[in-house]
C-alpha cells in the first residue's frame, strides 16, 4: 500500500613525546500514517504474531532464508521519547523531541546491488546471504519498502562544526528504519544513508552518491577487520537517478548516480544528540535521553546512582581516547571530527572525506574543505579533547558543583589515557615486549625518519614485520621492502636500526620468528588507500563492481597476503596516476 506520506601525532602535551511488540506498532503506525508524506511502501511480510513467535523459536539457531518472518521494531525508541508532532516532511526547526517520523524516498530508476557484507547479514542480522538476492531485500535496502511493524525515524541533533556551534543539524539524508534484536540478544539499529530528504536536510537533497557510498561501505567494514570500533555496512545499492554534486567545492558541478548504504550500529547517538538539548534548555528531555543511553549501552553504570552522569562521562572519555589512538595506529584520519560525528559509544561513524595516510605526514588532511587543517591526522587527539569538553558542557546543567569538578578532573586525565594507549599500540607495532626506558624515543625516532623520507606509513610497519633481524643488522634491505629501503636512505637510519635491534634483544623468551609472527597480526598489509577506492569507484561508475568486491574481500583480511591484492598493487607504492588525487568533500 502506498503511504502518503599538535596533540601532535606522537602524544599529548605533557609527556615528552610527540540498536517487541508487533501489535502495539500496528496501532501506533495507523495513528501516524494519515498525515505522513512520502512514497515508501510497507513490506507486508507477515502480520500473524503467533506465527512470528513460532518462526523465531524454530529458527533461533539458524539463519533466515527469506524476509517473511524477519522483523524490525521502533518501539524501543518511540515508547521512551516524544516524537516531533509535525507529520509533514519539510525542512524546519524542530524542538522538544529526539526523532521525527520520516519515510525514505525511493529511487525512480532501476536499482542494482553493488555489494553486501556476508558477515553483517549472517552474524548480526541473522539473514542467510541468499536473502540478498531477493526482490524483498533490494526493496528494503533501497528504501522502497518498510518492514511492517517499524516506523522510520530521522534523528534530531546539533553540533560544533569546525569548532563553531552550528545549531540544528540532524539526519539530513538518513533514515533509521528499525531496530533488530538478533539471536544473541543484541540490538542493532538499521539506518539507510542517502535515502532522501528529512526535516533536517537543510539545503541538501537527501541523497548520497555512488562515489562516497563505495568509500563508506568499504571503509567501515575494513575498520572492523582492523579491530577498530565502527558502524558496519550491510549493503550498497546504486540507481541511475541523477544527483548533482560540486565534488571539490570549486564550482564544477557534475552529474553523479544516487546510492544508498544500509549501515548498522548499536546506537547512532552522538555528542551532538545531547548538545542540542542542552543548548535549547530541554533539560528534562536531556535527562531522559541520558538515562536511556546509560540503561541501554552502559551496563557498568548503575541507573540509580546519583553520579551516573559522571560515571558515564568517564567511560566516554576513556573509550574516545582509545578510539583515536587506534585511528592513529593505522594512519586513519576521520576528516570531519565535528561533535555531530562523534559517537557516544565511541565507535567510528559518519565516514565522509576520510583517508589513510600513504606517505607519513602528521599534517595529512583528507578533507579538501578543511583549509585551516583543523582535522589533520596529527591533531585528532586534540580534537577529541575539544569534543569531550563540549560533551561536558552539555552535561553540566544536570550536575551539581561537586560533580562538575569531578567531571572536569576526568577530562583533565584524557591526555594521559590517550598517550598511554598510543604508546602501547606502537610498541606492539614494533614487536616490543615489556617496558624499557627508551621505548618512547625509539618510536619517535622512527616516526621522524618516516616523515623526513616520506615513507609509506602502512608498509613501513608491515615490512618491519616481515624483514629478518639479520637483514636489518646487515643494513641489507631487499627491494621487496621498498618502504624500508626508502627510509634507509636517511643518514640516521643505521643509528635507529642499532637501537631497535638492541631493544629487541631485551624481549624475554622471544625469537625473531615469533616477533615477526606477532607483528604481522597488528600491522596490516592492506588499508583502503585513496587511490584504491578511486580505482574501484571509476569501475563502479561503469557498472563494473568487481574491484569493489575484490577490495571488500581483501580489506576483510587486512593482515593476510592475498595474490589478487598483490597483483592489483595494493601493497605497492602509490601509482603515478594517483599521486595528485584529492579526497572528495561532497557526498
Amino acid at each position: 500500500m502506498t503511504q502518503k506520506i599538535g596533540f601532535p601525532v606522537w602524544g599529548p602535551p605533557g609527556p615528552p613525546l610527540f540498536l517487541l511488540g508487533v501489535t502495539w506498532h500496528a496501532v501506533v503506525r495507523c495513528s501516524l500514517l494519515p498525515g505522513l508524506e512520502g512514497s515508501a511502501r510497507l513490506l507486508h511480510l507477515s502480520s500473524n504474531v503467533s506465527n512470528r513467535r513460532l518462526d523465531y523459536c524454530e529458527t533461533e539457531a539458524k539463519l533466515a532464508l527469506s524476509l517473511d518472518f524477519w522483523t524490525l521494531s521502533s518501539e524501543n525508541l518511540i515508547a521512551v521519547f516524544p516524537l516531533d508532532p509535525v507529520k509533514e516532511n519539510y525542512v524546519r526547526k524542530v524542538k522538544n523531541c529526539i526523532f521525527s517520523v520520516a519515510f525514505p524516498t525511493p529511487f525512480k530508476s532501476r536499482v542494482r546491488l553493488v555489494a553486501v557484507s556476508k558477515e553483517v547479514l549472517e552474524d548480526i542480522l541473522d539473514l542467510d546471504l541468499r536473502v540478498s538476492e531477493t526482490d524483498d531485500f533490494i526493496q528494503l535496502v533501497s528504501g522502497e519498502r518498510i518492514v511492517f511493524g517499524s516506523i522510520p525515524l530521522a534523528h534530531r541533533y546539533g553540533g560544533h562544526q569546525f569548532g563553531i556551534w552550528a545549531g540544528q543539524l540532524g539526519d539530513g539524508r538518513a533514515h533509521l528504519i528499525g531496530i533488530y534484536m538478533n539471536r544473541q540478544g543484541e540490538k542493532w539499529e538499521l539506518q539507510l544513508k542517502g535515502s532522501g530528504k528529512t526535516p533536517y536536510s537543510r539545503n541538501g537533497d537527501g541523497r548520497a552518491v555512488l562515489r562516497s557510498s563505495v568509500r563508506e561501505f568499504l571503509c567501515s567494514e575494513a575498520m572492523h577487520s582492523l579491530g577498530i570500533p565502527t558502524s558496519r555496512a550491510a549493503s550498497l545499492v546504486v540507481s541511475d537517478d541523477e544527483v548533482w554534486r560540486d565534488q571539490f567545492y570549486n564550482g564544477n558541478i557534475v552529474k553523479e548516480r544516487g546510492a544508498i548504504v544500509l549501515r548498522v550500529a548499536k546506537s547512532w547517538f552522538r555528542i551532538g544528540s545531547l548538545e542540542i538539548l542542552a543548548h535549547y534548555g530541554e533539560l528534562d528531555l536531556l535527562r531522559t535521553l541520558l538515562d536511556f543511553i546509560i540503561q541501554e549501552h552502559f551496563p557498568s553504570v548503575k541507573a540509580t546512582e546519583p553520579n551516573r552522569y559522571v560515571d558515564f562521562f568517564s567511560i566516554v572519555v576513556s573509550k574516545t581516547a582509545q578510539l583515536i589512538a587506534l585511528w592513529m595506529s593505522v594512519g586513519f584520519a576521520h576528516g570531519v571530527c565535528n561533535t555531530d560525528n562523534f559517537s557516544l559509544l565511541s565507535i567510528t561513524i559518519d565516514y565522509g572525506p576520510f583517508g589513510f595516510m600513504e606517505a607519513y605526514n602528521p599534517d595529512f588532511v583528507p578533507n579538501t574543505s578543511d583549509d585551516e587543517r583543523r582535522y589533520k591526522v596529527g591533531n585528532q587527539a586534540n580534537i577529541g579533547m575539544f569534543n569531550l569538553n563540549k560533551l561536558l558542557q552539555a552535561l553540566n546543567p544536570l550536575l551539581d558543583p561537586r560533580q562538575k569538578k569531578l567531571a572536569a578532573q576526568i577530562l583533565d586525565g584524557y591526555p594521559v589515557l590517550y598517550y598511554t594507549r598510543f604508546r602501547d599500540l606502537f610498541k606492539a607495532k614494533l614487536g616490543l615486549l615489556g617496558e624499557r626506558k627508551g621505548d618512547d624515543d625509539l618510536i619517535a625516532f622512527l616516526l621522524h625518519l618516516m616523515e623526513k623520507t616520506e615513507a609509506d606509513f602502512t608498509m613501513t610497519f608491515r615490512q618491519l614485520s616481515e624483514i629478518t633481524q639479520n637483514q636489518l643488522e646487515e643494513l641489507n634491505i631487499p627491494q621487496q621492502f621498498w618502504a624500508l629501503k626508502m627510509i634507509s636512505e636517511h643518514q640516521l637510519f643505521p643509528a635507529w636500526v642499532s637501537q631497535y635491534l638492541l631493544r629487541l634483544k631485551s624481549n624475554m623468551n622471544d625469537s625473531d620468528s615469533e616477533r615477526r609472527k606477532r607483528m604481522t597480526t597488528v600491522n596490516p598489509r592492506y588499508v583502503l588507500k585513496n587511490w584504491m577506492a578511486e580505482s574501484a569507484v571509476r569501475k563502479a561508475e561503469r557498472n563494473d563492481f568487481s574491484e569493489v568486491r575484490l577490495l571488500q574481500y581483501v580489506l576483510q583480511h587486512p593482515f593476510q597476503k592475498h595474490s589478487a591484492a598483490e597483483k592489483a598493487g595494493y601493497a605497492s607504492p602509490t601509482p603515478s596516476w594517483a599521486k595528485d588525487l584529492r579526497v572528495s568533500c561532497s557526498s
